[in-house]
């Protein structure tokens, strides 16, 4: 499984530098961490975007991972030479499928690298989520990933 998503992840850093055209909205690639898998991001203005994931989840006993985030960036927190570095955070839905299947309100924190002559970002986020079903508790998980923009 490692195997596929470090190909996956070449081949979208690959596809980003040959091309280094201008970014569109859309943006496709992998997390890891907790969870692992597939994510998305759809910029719907400057500053707003929504991401989410499909995705495992490693913890315990293995799941399938859903979420969805709405998420606001903040561009002029950190000056960098080249690209964008925003700092965003944002609330969305996670739902955990396994035996007790989960629900809960996710709160992401992250930053992303956006490159200058490329259509990629970079992201890391740590993210605290309140479970609401089948109890109440708060939990966290943390991931790094890369990004193709169409």
């Amino acid at each position: 499984m490692k195997t596929s998503f470090s190909r996956l992840l070449i081949l979208i850093l690959i596809l980003g530098t040959a091309l280094a055209a201008k970014a569109g909205p859309f943006g496709l690639g992998v997390i890891l961490g907790e969870p692992t898998g597939v994510s998305m991001k759809y910029w719907n203005s400057k500053t707003t975007a929504i991401d989410g994931a499909i995705a495992w989840s490693f913890e315990d006993e293995s799941a399938l991972h859903l979420h969805a985030d709405y998420l606001l960036h903040a561009f002029n927190l950190i000056d960098v030479s080249k690209g964008d570095l925003p700092l965003y955070y944002g609330l969305g839905v996670r739902l955990k499928l396994q035996k007790k299947d989960q629900l809960g309100i996710r709160i992401p924190l992250g930053m992303a690298y956006h490159f200058e002559k490329a259509p990629l970002d970079i992201f890391l986020e740590i993210v605290p989520i309140l479970e609401l079903i089948p109890s109440t508790e708060l939990v966290f998980n943390g991931s790094i990933g890369i990004r193709y923009y169409f």
